[in-house]
């Protein structure tokens, strides 16, 4: 998917999580392709075990999220995960998401520009 998007719509790809100490990449955020015509991106991201409960997918979450919502065309993030991924629940509560209704046995989130 992000070899195959239009140059233009590349920085909505995925992302590296990199450790600035040891140079190693941790883990992987991005968007689930631009934004449609509601002006909604959804964003994901990974941790390798070893680096979670550090703080490294807020810290890349609410950075990429910042810059999003600075873009023309994007007043909403979404994002989902499993009810038993207690530490993705924080990560989105943190970042000032709110859990909207759920799709199937995924919770969903959404934030919104402020105006």
């Amino acid at each position: 998917m992000q070899a195959a998007a239009a140059p233009e719509n590349a920085r909505f790809g995925v992302w590296l999580i990199i450790e600035r100490e040891t140079d190693t990449v941790v883990g992987d955020i991005g968007f689930f392709g631009p934004p449609g015509p509601d002006e909604t991106l959804e964003v994901g991201y990974s941790m390798i075990p070893s680096r979670r409960r550090l703080g490294f997918a807020t810290e890349a979450a609410r950075t990429l999220i910042s810059w999003a919502l600075e873009q023309p065309g994007v007043s909403i993030i979404v994002a989902g995960c499993d009810a038993t991924n207690v530490p993705s629940v924080h990560t989105l509560n943190r970042l000032g998401f709110v859990r909207v209704e759920p799709a199937g046995e995924q919770l969903r989130w959404r934030l919104e520009r402020l105006a």
